[in-house]
């Protein structure tokens, strides 16, 4: 079993974080692709400097990312390879260990995400029809809350 460790991006990561998000998109085809690879590091580099991203590291190699403001997820890539492996779950639940809600927008076509989301306890919040996102693609919001994953958890069941 690989042991994925979870750290701060430094500024060096930037090329290896643009090209884990132009290899993840790359397999979407639906994805307008709005940027070259070069913006993508240009985009990866200011995200770091702002303190953003979280990496996931299995066999010293940077195999994903979370980038995170506050409680809003901006971002969550893993490279192809490296998918189903749980490294999206270890950069979520660090994302988790240090927030009471955390909340994402995932595209409607991007269905993979959809149910990656909701079986690490994200709601559906809302659906739009795109006109406000940067591709004009549908898409959804979630929300996690620790509190409210805490009470479905313990809920005792009305029947038998």
């Amino acid at each position: 079993m690989t042991t994925i460790a979870i750290t701060s991006a430094r500024i060096l990561d930037a090329g290896k974080v643009g090209d884990i998000l132009s290899a993840s998109n790359d397999l979407m085809p639906w994805l307008p692709r709005l940027h070259s690879a070069a913006e993508e590091i240009m985009y990866a580099e200011e995200m770091i400097k702002a303190g953003w991203i979280r990496l996931a590291r299995a066999d010293d190699k940077i195999v994903g990312f979370i980038a995170r403001w506050e409680n809003d997820i901006h971002a969550l890539y893993v490279l192809p390879d490296w998918q189903d492996q749980g490294i999206g779950t270890a950069l979520v639940e660090d994302a988790k260990s240090e927030c009471e809600t955390l909340v994402l927008w995932s595209y409607q076509a991007n269905t993979s995400a959809t149910r990656f989301y909701g079986l690490r306890g994200f709601v559906e919040m809302e659906r739009t029809d795109g006109s406000e996102n940067d591709v004009g693609l549908p898409d959804i919001r979630f929300e996690w809350n620790r509190q409210k994953q805490l009470q479905s958890k313990w809920q005792i069941p009305t029947r038998y």
